[in-house]
């Protein structure tokens, strides 16, 4: 089963849990879709738009169960980023994991991200 992240602050997603589903961050919701990224690309999104923040989690959803809804298109450098066209369905999430900073300020991701 292939895998994309979102990267959540842990209120919004606590918010989505009690709605029954994500509608996606503001930005998300201003772009007109929900980000995530590949298991490769999730620490450089950390880096990019997360940097210093905590109270992060890290949420691991089943790409086949989001259907023709999840499209994969350039982005950064041409990259194939994972786009999500509608709410994320709660079925789908199957981890949800803290995203803590490490002492060199980075986010610590979890070993099942590593291949």
């Amino acid at each position: 089963m292939p895998l994309v992240y979102k990267i959540c602050p842990a209120s919004l997603w606590r918010d989505a849990e009690a709605a029954g589903r994500f509608d996606g961050a503001p930005v998300d919701q201003a772009d007109g879709f929900i980000h995530f990224s590949t298991a490769a690309q999730a620490p450089e999104t950390a880096a990019k738009h997360f940097a210093g923040l905590d109270d992060l989690l890290l949420i691991a959803v089943d790409a086949e169960a989001l259907g023709d809804a999840l499209r994969y298109e350039p982005s950064r450098g041409g990259a194939l980023f994972p786009h999500l066209y509608g709410p994320l369905p709660l079925t789908a999430v199957r981890r949800v994991t803290p995203l803590p900073i490490g002492p060199e300020g980075t986010h610590i991701f979890p070993d099942f991200t590593r291949g």
